[in-house]
C-alpha cells in the first residue's frame, strides 16, 4: 500500500471544507440564510469560536455573506464552484491567533518591564505617540501598533521573542483578520486600542512586571470580545427570521 501525505489542516479550515461541501450539494441553497451559530456549532460538534473563523473563511471564498444584524447567507458566488477547491484563506485564525497572544505578550510585556532601558522606553514611547497622531486623524495606524509591540519585544534582548512576536503579528494581520476588522472595528473601539496602549506603556516605564502582564493580557482580551461582540450583532436578528428574510429580496 503506497504511504499518503498526511494532510495537517486547521480545525476552522475543516469546518470551512464541510460547510463548503454542504452548501455545493444544495444542503444551504443560494440566498438562504444559515442556521444559528449555536445550532452550527452544536451540530459539528465543534466551539464556536472556531466555527466564526470558519464562516469568516467562506466569506473570503465568496461563499457566505456576513450580515451584521441579520446573519449568515449563501451568496451567488456558491453556485458553480468547484466544492474540490480547497479552503485556503490567507492568515491565522483570528481567535486562535489572540489566545496566543494573550499568553505569549503577557510574559513578554512582564519581562520587559524588568529589562527595558530607557532608551527602549523612549523607542515604544514613540511608537506609542504615532498611533495617537494617527487616531486623532481617524487614519490607520496598524503600522505603529505593529512597531509598538515589536519594540517590548526586543527590550528583553532575547531574539527568539522578538521574532516570536513579529510572526504573531505577521501571519495574524491576514485577509481574515482584515475582513474580521472591517466587520466588527470602529472609531470608538480604534480609541480604546490606544488606550489600552497607553496603560501598558505606563505599566513598562514603572518597571512593574505584574502590571505590565495584566495591561498587555487586558489589551489582548478586549480585543478578542470586540470580535466576540461583533459576531452576538451579527446573531441578533437570528430569534426574527420574518425580519431577516426581506434581506435577499434587496440583492
Amino acid at each position: 500500500m503506497p504511504i499518503a501525505t498526511v494532510e495537517n489542516r486547521r480545525l476552522y479550515r475543516q469546518i470551512a471544507a464541510q460547510l463548503s461541501a454542504l452548501i455545493a450539494s444544495g444542503e444551504f441553497a443560494v440566498g438562504q440564510r444559515l442556521p444559528s451559530e449555536r445550532e452550527l456549532a452544536a451540530q459539528l460538534g465543534v466551539s464556536r469560536p472556531s466555527l466564526r473563523e470558519a464562516l469568516i473563511a467562506l466569506e473570503l471564498e465568496g461563499l457566505v455573506e456576513v450580515r451584521v444584524g441579520a446573519g449568515i447567507w449563501v451568496t451567488a458566488a456558491a453556485s458553480g464552484r468547484d466544492p474540490s477547491t480547497p479552503v485556503q484563506p490567507e492568515g491565522e485564525g483570528p481567535f486562535e491567533l489572540l489566545r496566543a497572544r494573550w499568553l505569549i505578550e503577557g510574559e513578554i510585556a512582564a519581562l520587559a518591564a524588568r529589562e527595558a532601558t530607557a532608551a527602549d522606553l523612549a523607542s515604544i514611547r514613540a511608537a506609542l505617540t504615532e498611533m495617537e497622531r494617527a487616531e486623532k486623524k481617524h487614519q490607520d495606524f496598524s503600522s505603529s501598533d505593529r512597531d509598538f509591540h515589536l519594540r517590548i519585544a526586543a527590550s528583553t534582548r532575547n531574539g527568539v521573542l522578538s521574532s516570536v512576536v513579529e510572526d504573531l503579528w505577521d501571519r495574524g494581520r491576514g485577509a481574515m483578520w482584515r475582513l474580521m476588522e472591517q466587520h466588527f472595528r470602529t472609531p470608538v473601539l480604534q480609541a480604546a486600542t490606544v488606550n489600552d496602549h497607553r496603560a501598558i506603556f505606563q505599566a513598562l516605564s514603572a518597571h512593574d512586571p505584574r502590571e505590565a502582564r495584566h495591561a498587555m493580557r487586558a489589551h489582548i482580551k478586549r480585543v478578542d470580545s470586540e470580535f466576540a461582540k461583533g459576531w452576538d450583532l451579527v446573531k441578533s436578528r437570528e430569534a426574527s427570521p420574518a425580519r431577516a428574510s426581506r434581506k435577499p429580496s434587496r440583492r
